[in-house]
Parts: structure tokens; C-alpha cells; sequence
């Protein structure tokens, strides 16, 4: 009776604190923090590209392709960024991540010739950025949540959202009244200032605590140092995983879909939606408000979806969002105008709601077919993603300089729209098995 008196209360009081609170928990709010840190460069292209034209005399195709290369490699660096935190923890490469995107605006600030645009705006921040994309959520949500997982994923996919819904505004006005230049200073000093609060309380996995995932009785493997390895031995595991990631129809499926999700999004929205609202005489400030109400009703949306990823097929979901994209994208030449109507409001909010409501159930379905490999083949999902989102940006940018207006740009993404809900609802129930194990 004594050892019962003496165990039973020992593992009571755990189960119910982890129920009250687990430092999963914290890592996750720093992770959003971090995310809204990084958030800054993603609204300004569509703020800044107006007076970039106008003091330089650059073309909307030559800002676009700086926009462009930053938005593939936002994609191509995520499963290296992935395999990189695998290897050397996920603290070190966000850090590091920060520090980069931050030196990139901040150097924007000395730039005079397209050239060097491209190496700020394009590579620097493109490279920063791109570590701390959606892969970052997902390999935050599958190392600390065994449960909830879903969930966690719409709130950290949302975080971007909420650095946009900051930062968006803030950028629009900075560039009216101290110049594009204090506005890149403006992002700099958002991504300097979350280095700290990352590096003091940013974990790398739940060994290195003692504990359980979020959601699990106790401890699946002992608590271990983090891996040390090469960035070659990483860029192997990326490409390794990439390798077998392609041999199932899963992975095209989702690649697609989500390529043509960053071509209407990142890709048309987030940077030419700015410059087409100011070509039918509406103001910067007021069409980047706009923006920022997307950005309201994306962390809605998307936290949404992760609530709905973990209770309805994840397929049926994906197929929804984009159909419903298609149509919203149809009618959006008819609505912008010099005044905002009562049209384009029902736009934003139906565009924000969908904005990136497709990555909790882009994850899950990563998760389900590829295990525990699911983080690595996201990032490359996420490639697609970012690869059809520097495209869209500069044929957008191409058929605006030739035509006068971005119309056929916004029907054309219609069209692919309807084609990621087809193959999205089409994807097969039993997924390919997990591929094995890479050995080291």
C-alpha cells in the first residue's frame, strides 16, 4: 500500500500537467514569433516595387525577376534547410536563417543597379527566408506533436500571415514618409530582433529536456545530443529523400497542386496584386491594406484548416480550397477599381480565408505516406510551390509590360486552379509506403 501511495500520485500529477502544460507549448509560441519575425520581406515586393519603378526606372519585369529568383530560392533552399536542422538542430539554422534575411534588407538599402537587387532582394533574402519557410513549421509541429498536429501547423503556417498583417502596413506608410530605403531598414531590424528570443529559448527536440512529444506517455528514444554531421551529409539526405519521395504518384500530385498554390498566391497576389490596384488609380497604402486584411482572415483560415486536417480527409480539403480559389480569381479583374467597393472586400476576405489554408493538409498528406520523412518531402513539395510562384511573378510581370494590365494574368491562374482541385480530389486513399530508412 505504501508503493502504491508513493507511485500512483507520481504518475497522475505528470499525465495531468502535461494536459496543463508542455514545453512544446513554448517552443511552438517562440517558433510563431520567429515566423512573424521572418514575415517582413514576404510583404514587401508588393509595397516597394512602385517606388523602386519610379526612382530607378526599372520595368516591372526586371523587379519581378529579383522578386522571382528570391521566390525560388524561398522554395529550393527549404529541404536542405530541413536536413540541415536534422543535423545541426533547428535553433542553429534559424539563428543563422534571421541573421541572413536580415543583412539582406539592410544591405537593399546601398542598391543602384538591377544587379544588385537581385543579390539582396533575390539571394540573400531568398536564402534567409527560405530556411525559415513552412518546412520550419512542419519540422516544428512533427518533433514536438504527437497529437494536435494539425492544429499546430495552421498556427504556425499563420504566423507568416500575422508578420504580414504587421509588417504590411507599417512598410506602406515607411515608404511614403521615410523612403523605400527606411522601409527595408524597417524589415532588417524585424528579423535582428527575434535572434535572441529564439537562441535563448528555442529547443531543438524533446530529449533535450526529458520529455515526451506533446501528446505521447513517455519518450519514444533516450535523450541524445543533437546530430553532427557535414551540410554535404545533409544535402545528401535532401537529395536522397527527394529521390524516393519522386517514385510515387503521391508526391506529383502534391508537387503540383502545391506549385500552382505559390503561382496565386506569393506568386500573383502577394507581389503584383499592389502594382495592378495602383494601375486602376487606387492608392499603395490603401491596396496594402488590403493585403493586410488578407492577412487577418489567412490566420483564421488556416488555423481553421489545421482543425479541419485533423477530422476530414485531407484530399477533400485541398480540392475545396483550390476550386474555390478558381472562382474568387475569376472575377477579380471586374472588381479592382480607384475606390474600394464592397466587392473586392468580399474578395479579400474569401482570397484570405483560402490563402494558405492548403498547407495543414499538405503536411498531413507528406506525413501520411512518407513517415517520418514527411518534414524533408514537404520541403520539397514546398519547392514546387516556390518554383511556380517565381514563374507566375514573372510572366506576370511580362503580360503587365506587354498588355497594359494583368487580366489574362489572373484568368490563366484560374484555369490552374481548377486543374490542382482535380488532381488534389484524385490523389489515391492507400498511400505508398514509407520509404526506408537512409543509412548514414
Amino acid at each position: 500500500m505504501t508503493a502504491e501511495s508513493v507511485d500512483e500520485p507520481t504518475a497522475e500529477p505528470l499525465e495531468s500537467r502535461q494536459r496543463r502544460f508542455h514545453p512544446a507549448w513554448t517552443v511552438a509560441l517562440v517558433a510563431l514569433i520567429a515566423l512573424i519575425g521572418a514575415a517582413g520581406f514576404r510583404a514587401a515586393p508588393g509595397v516597394l516595387m512602385v517606388p523602386l519603378e519610379e526612382e530607378f526606372g526599372w520595368s516591372t519585369a526586371e523587379l519581378s525577376l529579383a522578386v522571382s529568383i528570391n521566390l525560388l530560392l524561398y522554395g529550393l533552399i527549404a529541404p536542405f534547410a530541413a536536413a540541415l536542422m536534422q543535423r545541426f538542430g533547428i535553433r542553429a539554422v534559424t539563428v543563422v536563417a534571421l541573421f541572413v534575411i536580415g543583412a539582406g534588407a539592410a544591405l537593399s538599402v546601398f542598391v543602384a543597379t538591377p544587379g544588385q537587387l537581385i543579390l539582396t532582394w533575390g539571394v540573400l533574402i531568398g536564402l534567409g527566408t527560405g530556411s525559415m519557410a513552412l518546412v520550419f513549421a512542419a519540422t516544428i509541429t512533427d518533433t514536438w506533436f504527437a497529437t494536435r498536429r494539425g492544429l499546430v501547423s495552421g498556427v504556425l503556417t499563420a504566423g507568416s500571415a500575422t508578420g504580414q498583417l504587421i509588417f504590411l502596413p507599417v512598410i506602406a506608410v515607411a515608404a511614403e514618409d521615410i523612403g523605400w530605403r527606411g522601409a527595408s531598414l524597417i524589415i532588417a531590424g524585424g528579423a535582428l530582433a527575434v535572434m535572441p528570443l529564439v537562441w535563448i529559448f528555442l529547443r531543438n527536440r524533446p530529449s533535450d529536456l526529458g520529455v515526451a512529444r506533446y501528446g505521447e506517455a513517455a519518450p519514444t528514444v533516450a535523450a541524445t545530443p543533437v546530430p553532427r554531421g557535414t551540410a554535404w551529409g545533409a544535402a545528401k539526405l535532401a537529395l536522397t529523400t527527394l529521390r524516393e519521395a519522386a517514385r510515387t504518384k503521391t508526391f506529383w500530385a502534391l508537387a503540383i497542386g502545391f506549385a500552382i498554390c505559390g503561382a496565386t498566391t506569393n506568386g500573383l497576389i502577394g507581389t503584383h496584386f499592389i502594382p495592378s490596384a495602383h494601375d486602376h488609380g487606387m492608392a499603395t497604402t490603401t491596396a496594402a491594406g488590403l493585403l493586410a486584411v488578407v492577412g487577418i482572415f489567412d490566420i483564421v483560415g488556416t488555423v481553421f484548416s489545421g482543425w479541419l486536417t485533423d477530422r476530414v480527409n485531407p484530399r477533400i480539403l485541398l480540392a475545396a480550397y483550390y476550386a474555390l480559389r478558381g472562382v474568387s480569381l475569376l472575377f477579380l479583374p471586374s472588381l479592382l477599381s480607384a475606390e474600394v467597393q464592397p466587392s473586392i472586400i468580399v474578395f479579400i476576405v474569401i482570397y484570405g480565408l483560402d490563402w494558405v489554408a492548403t498547407v495543414p493538409p499538405t503536411i498531413a498528406l507528406c506525413r501520411e505516406v512518407f513517415g517520418d520523412k514527411g518534414p524533408l518531402v514537404f520541403g520539397w513539395v514546398f519547392a514546387a510551390h516556390q518554383i511556380g510562384a517565381g514563374i507566375a511573378s514573372v510572366l506576370a510581370g511580362v503580360v503587365r509590360d506587354h498588355t497594359g494590365q494583368y487580366t489574362f494574368a489572373w484568368f490563366a491562374a484560374a484555369g490552374l486552379c481548377a486543374v490542382a482541385a482535380l488532381v488534389s480530389a484524385t490523389i489515391r486513399r492507400h498511400a505508398a509506403p514509407a520509404p526506408a530508412p537512409v543509412r548514414e
